[in-house]
């Protein structure tokens, strides 16, 4: 069972990875009910891209690595992540995190450009 945002755009947060609240981290705080509802607008677009440089920092050369592997495989676990990226086990959630984040992001900023506007609401 897994966790899902949907609106304006769609998706599924990264199992034991990824926190409902993610989106927050690109400039707009989600409000709690059952559910997180975020509304960006083009006046987020400058956070919501500082947001993204920073996954792409934080990332380091793991970024390409990942898309390769993830592409490669309909699962992972963190032995075979690590050996895959040469780096501990205690490494992989991090680094998973600020990938899974980066996705998100694209998806609003994507969203955002297209439609001047990204709704959707985060299961909790």
């Amino acid at each position: 069972m897994g966790r899902y945002y949907h609106g304006d755009i769609e998706g599924k947060f990264m199992f034991a990875v990824q926190e409902s609240d993610d989106a927050s981290f690109f400039g707009v705080e989600g409000y709690v009910p059952d559910e997180l509802h975020y509304t960006f607008f083009e006046n987020h677009l400058p956070e919501i891209s500082k947001g993204i440089d920073e996954c792409y920092k934080q990332l380091g050369g793991n970024k390409l690595s990942l898309d390769k592997y993830f592409d490669e495989r309909m699962g992972w676990n963190d032995e075979d992540l690590a050996k895959y990226l040469d780096t501990d086990k205690d490494s992989v959630k991090p680094i998973l995190k600020w990938y899974a984040r980066l996705e998100l992001g694209e998806k609003i900023l994507n969203c955002v450009q297209e439609n001047g506007m990204c709704r959707f609401t985060a299961e909790l």
